[in-house]
């Protein structure tokens, strides 16, 4: 017999009744049955029972056992009665009697229980991530993540692409975030750099002839933390191609990524990749207020600048005097109550803002008269008809509406006279503070053109998008999650396109590149001769449920095109030539087109985890404070290191 086990822990059945048996694991929970020991005995693949009594040899060993002692035990496979039968688990219908014991590693006290779903502080479980490791749903995770992966790498090679290896130790390059940077011993004073991406490398392995690359790469940043991104390092689905366009790229990892979400989702629904739509960005900043907005939310937003220009609302109306600012509301049906309302006004205070303005439509009594009715009758008339109706209705309120309705009647404007009747005297009647301030016509108009009725609410924020597209986009997922409109059970991707190649600074008015700066400006190099903030890029992401799963572009394979594009970003050709050579003198023997992408695993195994925090599928994280605690690092380098390394510690005050 093998000297730790013959059987796996998930391997016993019925058949195996009457067996001897050895198994290795952990001790999972400890159970004292009137003087019988039960032990749950756990390892990677599962549990399984075993027990002693008294008339075991190893009973006083069994009983000094605690929880996380691994051991080995030699015992005799047996049926469990039909009642004590355990459907939960694979090894549940047999138990096995201890005959021997072997003690192979003793456990101190724990500073957390695996067993159970007890909840720690992240610290503590990080602390101690070889224990955290071995709970259940830690387990579930690293094995997802490595099936992910090798599903990835299967179905790479399954559409004709190899995997090639590029450095770890290389130069700095622009990428979009720090560099960590690597003293260099045989040179001193000067820098290596951890790779952003393998950016450079992979348009290199174009230049030289190889037609499609893929790697499962690390990738290392020097990033503030964020619950879905690792302050340190992570690994992404690394892909190149030569001779191909944008919609070649998308057509060739779309089903990749369909596939593995098809394979791991468990009872989620997926969309096909040809319903993926493609979406400008600007568009998606004007509906979604995000370049990775969440499609299972149906809210779109929408500019409704015109109707607040020069109304009652004067914080608005000044507002937008103003060059470059709008008006935009967040339609919210279902959610037409003041408490709802109120809500929504108190998180956008905890925002900071000062608040987020609303409307809301409740049902009012219409007059049971037509327009015509309307005309025909007399003031006083009209007036009674409305107040058995209403009696909070104010006179001025029915003479304003019906001298607009009949002016609009006499010169003939139906469509107007129509509007008119429904904004003052329809079943729709406009609530809250926005509503008294613009009037009975500028709210008809906006819930005309949101689609709203009775029972539904729309929000508005207002000044420069960049300065409120943010919280805008909090408040849409917000409001679709309060309501009930996001759809929980479905992954929803979509292509955002058309991204800017360049963003100026608010504060400088500096142009740099806004996303990848080694792409395609669309329209080549005729394109940088205007206005940089309207060039437009062959750059591309794709969301998911509010996360950017894949960022790409087709690009710049043409040196004097790469030049004018950094020229435009404040570099010149000298350092342009300095700081990537290698890629430059590469692309004057002919570069061929190219175009790729890159997937970031460790988010893809989150949402198919159907968690938010990153850190629960990566085996070995940072904190959000980019420490590991449990291999203390960072940590101080030794003099004779710094004395080596050529470098001096400065002592931050």
């Amino acid at each position: 017999m093998h000297s730790y086990r013959s059987q796996t822990c998930a391997d016993l059945r019925k058949s195996h009744v009457g067996e001897t048996v050895r198994l290795a694991g952990w001790v999972h929970r400890i159970r004292d049955h009137g003087g019988v020991l039960f032990i749950d005995l756990r390892d990677h693949y599962g549990v399984t029972q075993v027990l002693c009594d008294p008339d075991s040899p190893v009973f006083d060993a069994v009983e000094a056992l605690r929880a996380e002692y691994c051991i080995r035990i030699d015992g005799n496979v047996k049926a469990r009665d039909a009642s004590l039968v355990n459907a939960k688990i694979p090894t549940g219908e047999i138990e096995v009697y201890i005959r021997d014991l072997e003690v192979l590693g003793s456990a101190d006290e724990l500073p957390l229980q695996v067993f159970g779903d007890q909840e720690y502080p992240e610290e503590t479980r990080l602390r101690y991530r070889y224990l955290d490791l071995r709970r259940e749903a830690m387990q579930h995770n690293m094995v997802l993540r490595s099936d992910v992966v090798s599903s990835i790498r299967r179905r790479m090679w399954d559409q004709g692409f190899r995997e090639f290896q590029t450095p770890i130790i290389t130069a700095s390059s622009p990428e979009g975030a720090r560099d960590f940077l690597v003293p260099s011993r045989l040179h001193p004073g000067r820098f290596y750099a951890l790779p952003q991406a393998p950016q450079q490398f992979k348009q290199l392995i174009m230049v030289s002839g190889f037609d499609k690359y893929f790697q499962i790469a690390p990738c290392f940043r020097d990033e503030d933390p964020r619950a879905d991104r690792s302050p340190t390092d992570f690994y992404q689905l690394d892909m190149e191609m030569s001779f191909v366009e944008q919609q070649d790229v998308f057509d060739t990892v779309a089903p990749v990524i369909a596939g593995v979400f098809e394979e791991f989702a468990e009872g989620t629904r997926v969309d096909a990749p040809e319903t993926w739509p493609q979406i400008p960005y600007a568009e998606a900043m004007l509906k979604y207020g995000s370049d990775k907005p969440d499609l299972r939310n149906p809210i779109e937003m929408q500019d409704v600048s015109e109707h607040f220009r020069g109304s009652g609302f004067a914080i608005f109306a000044k507002l937008l005097e103003q060059e470059g600012t709008q008006i935009r509301a967040i339609p919210a049906p279902t959610g037409g109550s003041r408490k709802f309302c109120d809500r929504m006004n108190a998180f956008a205070q905890k925002e900071g803002l000062p608040g987020m303005g609303y409307i809301f439509w409740r049902e009012r009594t219409p007059a049971q008269l037509s327009i015509q009715n309307f005309i025909d009758m007399t003031f006083n008339e009209i007036f009674a008809e409305l107040r058995e109706r209403d009696n909070q209705l104010k006179e001025q309120f029915v003479e304003a509406g019906l001298e607009r309705l009949r002016a609009a009647n006499k010169a003939g404007h139906t469509e107007e006279a129509e509007f008119i009747f429904n904004a003052y005297f329809g079943s729709h009647e406009a609530a809250g503070p926005l509503a008294k301030n613009i009037g009975p016509e500028r709210t008809e108009a906006i819930r005309q053109q949101l689609g709203l009725g009775v029972r539904d609410a729309a929000f508005f924020l207002g000044g420069k998008p960049q300065a409120f597209e943010r919280v805008a986009a909090r408040a849409r997922d917000v409001i679709g999650e309060e309501l009930g409109l996001t759809e929980q059970d479905r992954f929803a991707f979509a292509w955002i396109v058309d991204f800017p190649m360049y963003e100026a600074d608010e504060e400088t008015g500096k142009v740099d590149f806004s996303h990848n700066p080694f792409s395609m400006p669309q329209g080549g190099r005729d394109a940088l001769d205007g206005d940089p903030l309207e060039v437009l890029g062959y750059q591309y992401d794709l969301a998911c449920n509010g996360y950017e799963l894949v960022s790409g572009a087709i690009r710049n394979h043409r040196p004097e095109t790469m030049f004018k594009a950094f020229a435009l970003a404040g570099y010149d050709e000298a350092e342009v030539r300095n700081r990537f050579g290698g890629m430059v003198n590469a692309f004057q023997f002919g570069a061929p087109p190219h175009g790729g992408c890159a997937a970031g695993i460790d988010r893809m195994v989150m949402l198919l985890a159907g968690t938010s925090n990153i850190r629960e599928v990566i085996m070995f994280p940072m904190t959000q404070r980019a420490e590991d605690l449990m291999m203390n690092a960072p940590s101080e380098p030794t003099p004779d290191q710094l004395m080596e390394l050529g470098l001096r510690v400065i002592p931050q005050e």
